[in-house]
């Protein structure tokens, strides 16, 4: 049975690779996983079909057989469990490879998601400006501190793992920006990440659907 993702119909992100089912397609992508993919409106995310899928109305899910998951995390997490290719065999680097997943979704990506939203959102408000500068010293904080641990390793851990697939696609949200070329080996190791086959296979699918419904 291949499995089912959701994703939006007209992402917000504007076909950058940001939307969270990217995690998912990358991940089916790199264990050679067959999928199938459903896209929603802003509104049917909000209807009982999937709410009853996701609760919080939100996109991906995962859909095999009698499973239903939500939460990009918990899913690429049941993909690497089932298929080889991204967590390691032995013990100890797998429980490293996961620990990396989660200082990834936990500790790296909060205050950056923050800052995408309040530059987006709080960009006329009185506290604009204070409120990016603690997001922004919080983050160089987190940066420095994965630089220093990464130093000039290819990847977090040993080879390439579900860790650091959920590292790139959080540090994919300061691309460009001063935040992330303030690390050179950090730039360097998105741009590893980005040129991974698996990657360029999802990017270009997750692109192809804003670009179908840009033009449809």
């Amino acid at each position: 049975m291949i499995p089912i993702i959701t994703a939006f119909e007209r992402s917000p992100d504007r076909g950058q690779g940001l939307a969270r089912d990217m995690r998912v397609r990358w991940a089916l992508e790199e264990v050679g996983q067959p999928y199938d993919v459903r896209l929603l409106s802003f509104k049917a995310m909000k209807e009982p079909a999937h709410l009853a899928l996701h609760p919080f109305g939100q996109i991906p899910t995962y859909e095999d057989g009698d499973l239903a998951l939500f939460e990009s995390g918990a899913i690429v997490f049941h993909i690497a469990e089932r298929h080889a290719g991204l967590l390691p065999d032995d013990a100890n680097a797998r429980a490293r490879a996961i620990a990396w997943m989660f200082a990834a979704l936990n500790t790296v990506e909060p205050p950056i998601f923050d800052r995408a939203l309040v530059r987006i959102l709080e960009r006329d408000e009185p506290w604009y400006e204070q409120r990016l500068r603690v997001l922004e010293d919080s983050i160089r904080k987190r940066l420095g501190d994965l630089s220093n641990r990464l130093g000039d390793a290819d990847w977090l851990d040993g080879a390439f793992s579900a860790g650091d697939l959920l590292m790139v696609t959080v540090l994919l949200r300061l691309k460009g920006s001063s935040l992330l070329e303030d690390y050179p080996n950090l730039a360097a190791y998105v741009a590893r990440g980005e040129a991974r086959p698996a990657y360029k296979r999802a990017f270009d699918a997750q692109l192809a659907v804003f670009t179908a419904a840009s033009t449809g």
